[in-house]
């Protein structure tokens, strides 16, 4: 949830006296700033936002580590025209900031603090090795796309640079430590690195004298190599002369303002849909899709459909990733406006999203025997390595334009729900599960049909379409706020000074959209069989012979 920016007779005074509290996330495809009063997180200031792009090279998932900043810079630099535009005023001082990214992952650093190999994103799925090992050794499941399966695959592989490594980070991690000087990560993200112990918030200490045992003598002790943890309001340094230049290089913004713990897109998540207490949940859906759900207890056994990690605050949370989320439907729904376009009719793209989503709705409950994978890359949950996207049909199959879009937007739901029907099986209670992302944006479609495949009411308010630079700028409020000395839990500040006057739009399941999918899904099993197929038959056209293709 991101609240509408509106005209505020304060929002110029707040901005041009720095009492503003501001949110960076570097996404998937966009850069997001996001500045607020820190003293009301509620009231968006100003926002601005920058467009960028993985690319594949020698067969890895990477962003090229100069896109980082140049993007930084661009998002930030369109804030302050926001603000100018809105509010006559630009931004000089701020009172406090955060930096949230893409979790997972893998950034290795050399003694003189030079990047080693070329930044490993969490799409990468060739860690399957260091993942089965750490998952025997640890006793719980260390997914494909975790730091520290990205570090010991490498260890494993006895790739030229692991002897040099001194420092290892996630993207949010590394781009606070240039911003302030420090080598710190907030819990959640740091939970996407090594197992934390719930009981200190910390990296599980048996857990790593384990790896130490295991790695001794091929890297140094792992919490030599890895960010401190901090927990949120816990102050993460300064802004510094250096990083107010990275930030802004016109030079108007100052050095000085309060850092929060950086964290990931799951923990902001969390944050901008209020869902950090037990019981509670959301789904975030985007390039990728996952679900967290804060837990009570421990779950009873290891899943590797299911992966532990925990809120801003060091809870608990079970979280169900799936790396292929919404990119497919939205491929889709370029194919259609450039056909808008072709016909002499064109049409703006969210308006093409809409009409298409809506047709959705007008499908056969089960899309008529239309089967969706939206697999561009590996998927750890269907067990596969790569992907092929497919759209696969039965000669009896309704074949209508409706129907194709219901088994899209099923097909972005299909892996997701495939993970969540484990953790029923758990036993784990949801009493609120709120969903964002771009796909919610249009009114009642996808949110329907996720409580149909969840087989539970889903939550979504008006504003879902945004959240991770938001949540991010309430954090760095939080910890603003800490320091002055409030002494209120995260849950308790969210819904104190937050989400006070915030109302959800609550879908509930439809019994026909419950059954059908669950048809659906039966048909999407077997199908994988399809899938795996296609993955040794068709050669990744964006991966020819001669390196560096880009997709």
């Amino acid at each position: 949830m991101t609240p509408t920016a509106a005209p505020d007779p304060g929002a110029r005074d707040a901005i041009a006296a720095g009492r503003t509290a501001l949110g960076i996330e570097l996404g998937s495809t966009r850069i997001k700033a996001c500045l607020v009063d820190a003293d009301d997180p509620s009231r968006v200031l100003a926002v601005g936002s920058h467009e960028w792009e993985n690319a594949y090279v020698d067969r890895r998932w990477t962003y090229a580590i100069d896109d980082v900043w140049t993007g930084l810079a661009a998002a930030y630099a369109d804030l302050v025209a926001d603000a100018q535009r809105q509010h006559g005023v630009t931004p000089s001082a701020i009172g406090s900031f955060g930096v949230s990214a893409m979790m997972h992952g893998y950034l290795a650093f050399g003694a003189d603090d030079g990047l080693l190999v070329p930044f490993r994103t969490w799409r990468n799925t060739d860690t399957g090795e260091a993942a089965r090992e750490l998952t025997d050794l640890l006793g719980v499941n260390i997914p494909l796309r975790w730091s520290i399966a990205h570090l010991h695959q490498a260890v494993l592989s006895a790739e030229p640079h692991v002897p040099d490594i001194r420092f290892v980070t996630t993207l949010a991690g590394y781009v606070h430590w240039r911003l302030t000087g420090r080598r710190v990560l907030g819990v959640g993200d740091a939970s996407g690195m090594f197992p934390i112990d719930p009981s200190t918030a910390g990296y599980d200490a048996e857990l790593v004298a384990r790896y130490d045992g295991l790695a001794a003598g091929r890297i140094p002790p792992l919490l030599d190599l890895l960010p401190e943890v901090l927990v949120a309001g816990d102050p993460a340094g300064e802004l510094t002369a250096e990083g107010a230049a990275l930030l802004d290089p016109t030079g108007a913004l100052q050095a000085g303002a309060l850092a929060c713990p950086p964290e990931g897109d799951a923990g902001t998540g969390m944050v901008a849909t209020a869902s950090v207490a037990p019981r509670t949940g959301n789904v975030s859906a985007g390039t990728s899709i996952f679900a967290m759900v804060v837990l009570e207890r421990p779950l009873g056994a290891v899943h590797e459909e299911l992966d532990v990690v925990t809120t801003p605050a060091g809870d608990p949370v079970a979280m169900v990733h799936c790396n292929n989320g919404a990119s497919e439907l939205a491929a889709f729904a370029g194919l259609f406006s450039r056909f808008a376009e072709a016909s002499g009719r064109p049409a703006e793209p969210d308006a093409v999203f809409e009409t298409l989503l809506r047709e959705a709705l007008e499908g056969d409950a089960d899309a008529g025997g239309i089967l969706a994978y939206n697999h561009l890359s590996g998927e750890p949950i269907a067990g596969l390595s790569e992907g092929r996207p497919l759209t696969v049909r039965s000669p009896g199959s309704r074949f209508t334009l409706a129907n194709v879009m219901r088994a899209q937007v099923n097909g972005v739901f299909a892996t997701l729900a495939l993970g969540m029907r484990v953790l029923a099986d758990e036993g784990v209670a949801v009493d609120r599960l709120l969903a964002h992302g771009g796909v919610f944006r249009t009114a009642g479609v996808a949110q329907r049909l996720l409580a149909g495949a969840l087989d539970a009411p889903v939550s979504v308010a008006a504003t879902a379409s945004e959240g991770g630079a938001w949540g991010i700028a309430v954090l760095a409020a939080f910890s603003r706020a800490r320091s002055g000395g409030d002494a209120s839990g995260l849950d308790a500040y969210l819904g104190d000074r937050v989400f006070r006057s915030v109302v959800f739009d609550t879908a509930e399941p439809d019994p026909a959209d419950v059954a059908g999918f669950a048809a659906y899904l039966d048909r999407y099993r077997d199908g994988l069989a399809v899938e795996r197929a296609a993955v040794t038959a068709l050669p990744d056209a964006s991966t020819p012979a001669t390196e560096g293709a880009t997709p």
